[in-house]
């Protein structure tokens, strides 16, 4: 399919352009209220809505007050869900045509919700017109493009890794984050035995469940055969006769030596979130975007930060996740799609750019003398020349293999399969 080939492309080559940094309740009824018009026939006020997640409400609200200083005629309506809910509410209105005129739209093509899945469906905007296109890398227009026209808008990247706490550490003894396998292991044996949990894990929260697999298996998968995904593609590798295997072996020892809280998959994100905001647990697998989440549940943001998870015993092996953030769309059958595409082009501004990233601790998409990067991503910038790779879903063929990689993770914490099993669902989904 098109939308392969042109996602095909080396993880090398997906963050050359980093070069110059050493780096959704179910959404509420979507109809669009019209535009009112006044007794001269013009258009007075247009209401546009938005259903996005949770990460992306900080960053939203901060633009939407933005654009009505600029556009004051324009109410943006916005509302948030889980994840899993819009993955199937959202996608459902979208084919049904009475979708919010600007929804999320997760990057690539692994996903219900992804840019290429419902792109080909035509559900999307093109949004190839606008200024801002122009500028998106090369290393990153398989997770914006799909037959060379752009369909979502994205601030950045962000990265997969510990978010701990500083107080909790130190409490522990511990003096500087773990730079190999052997080492992590060490530091959740030295803070288990201080008394706390050393890693919070809600994986009763379905997307949770990924991320330890997520900043593994760059280790495990990618350090070794950095062509993996082609090969995937192309036949030539799966899930069960790969690093993937290592990864989710790795995965578990982490439950049977006790290194989670109890009943992870009783857990939920917000429980996790408060565990280590409070040094209750000492860290938490994450994706960076959540950082001030976790922030704002903390006495100070300062106690928090983040460190690369080593996912080998040789530091020089170490590789780390980096993908593009969530973004969002405008739904091509929307009825003020030209004002849901205006309010995209706002966000193209290098301002706003910068504005979206800074709010989710992300890597702007595009920086400029006002860029700035959270001091919590720092130590993964000098990954991202050339041992970081996207998000793994964001390169899988169709949207069936992640709720699979979900639904094994929370069976393989429960002791209900096997990794061989596993392995086998993933593999089977990915051939569908």
């Amino acid at each position: 399919m098109s939308d392969l080939r042109d996602a095909k492309m080396s993880r090398v080559q997906f963050f050359r352009m980093m070069g110059g940094l050493a780096a959704a309740a179910a959404a509420t009824a979507c109809s669009t209220k019209p535009s009112s018009t006044t007794a001269q026939g013009q258009a007075s006020t247009t209401e546009l809505r938005f259903v996005g997640v949770a990460d992306q409400k900080a960053p939203m609200d901060e633009i939407v007050a933005a654009y009505k200083q600029v556009k004051p005629g324009v109410t943006v309506n916005t509302s948030f869900a889980p994840t899993d809910q819009v993955q199937t509410s959202v996608r459902t209105q979208l084919g049904a045509g009475n979708a919010p005129d600007l929804h999320v739209v997760y990057p690539g093509n692994g996903s219900a919700m992804s840019m290429s899945q419902i792109a080909k469906a035509g559900l999307l905007a093109d949004l190839s017109d606008q200024a801002w296109t122009k500028t998106i890398p090369t290393g990153f227009k398989p997770a914006f493009q799909s037959e060379g026209k752009t369909y979502i808008y994205s601030a950045g990247s962000s990265v997969i890794g510990a978010i701990y706490n500083k107080k909790a550490f130190e409490k522990a003894g511990v003096d500087a984050p773990p730079t190999t396998w052997t080492e992590f292991l060490a530091l959740c044996d030295k803070l288990k035995k201080a008394g706390v949990t050393p890693i919070a894990l809600g994986a009763q929260t379905p997307w949770v469940t990924q991320l330890i697999t997520y900043a593994l298996v760059p280790s495990t998968v990618y350090a070794k055969d950095p062509s993996f995904d082609d090969k995937q593609l192309a036949g030539q590798a799966s899930f069960a006769q790969s690093g993937w295997r290592q990864a989710m072996e790795m995965y578990l020892e982490l439950q049977k030596r006790g290194f989670f809280n109890d009943n992870p998959n009783g857990t939920t994100f917000e429980q996790q979130t408060s565990m280590v905001a409070t040094g209750k647990a000492a860290m938490a697998i994450q994706v960076s975007a959540v950082l001030p989440d976790f922030r704002k549940a903390a006495s100070g943001p300062d106690d928090l930060s983040m460190f690369p998870v080593p996912g080998a015993d040789s530091a020089d092996q170490v590789w780390i996740p980096a993908g593009v953030v969530v973004g969002l769309g405008a739904a091509a059958k929307g009825r003020n799609v030209g004002e849901a595409k205006a309010f995209i082009d706002f966000l193209g501004k290098q301002e706003n750019i910068n504005r979206w990233a800074k709010a989710i601790s992300a890597i702007p998409l595009t920086q400029d003398s006002a860029s700035t990067i959270d001091p919590a991503v720092q130590s993964f910038l000098p990954f991202t020349k050339d041992r970081a790779v996207p998000f793994m879903d964001q390169r899988w063929p169709n949207a069936e293999v992640q709720p699979v990689h979900f639904a094994v993770v929370q069976e393989l914490l429960a002791g209900k399969i096997k990794v061989d099993e596993a392995l086998k669902k993933m593999d089977e989904a990915y051939a569908k």
